[in-house]
């Protein structure tokens, strides 16, 4: 069975900064990745890597503020997200097992259920 369980949340203040974790099992893929959904927009993609490799990959809107990482013996995905901005409000999730193509794409095969990050000015 299939689970990714999404952490680390919450509210904070402009210029703060939060670190999500996602904890997966039953599944096994050198590619994940994490993304963001506001009210009223589309899924976007945040930052993905390939374990294999590694090379990472992050949407411009993140460059330099937002860092993925890995740890394998943890099976545990996470995202440290600094200088956050209100822009960056949205529920964020994570997947495993990319089909292919831009890994930045929302095109995975499994998907945690997120955590919500709120962002207040």
């Amino acid at each position: 069975q299939v689970q990714l369980v999404e952490s680390g949340g919450g509210s904070v203040q402009a210029g703060g900064s939060l670190k999500l974790s996602c904890v997966y099992s039953g599944v096994h893929s050198n590619s994940m990745g994490w993304f963001r959904q506001a009210p009223g927009k589309e899924r976007e993609g945040v930052a993905a890597l390939f374990t294999s490799t590694p090379s990472t990959y992050y949407a411009d809107s993140v460059k330099g503020r937002f860092t993925i990482s890995h740890d394998n013996a943890k099976n545990t995905l996470y995202l440290q997200m600094n200088s956050l901005k209100p822009e960056d409000t949205a529920m964020y999730s994570c997947a495993v097992g990319s089909r292919g193509g831009n890994p930045l794409h929302p095109s995975y095969v499994h998907w945690g259920q997120g955590t919500q990050v709120t962002v207040s000015s």
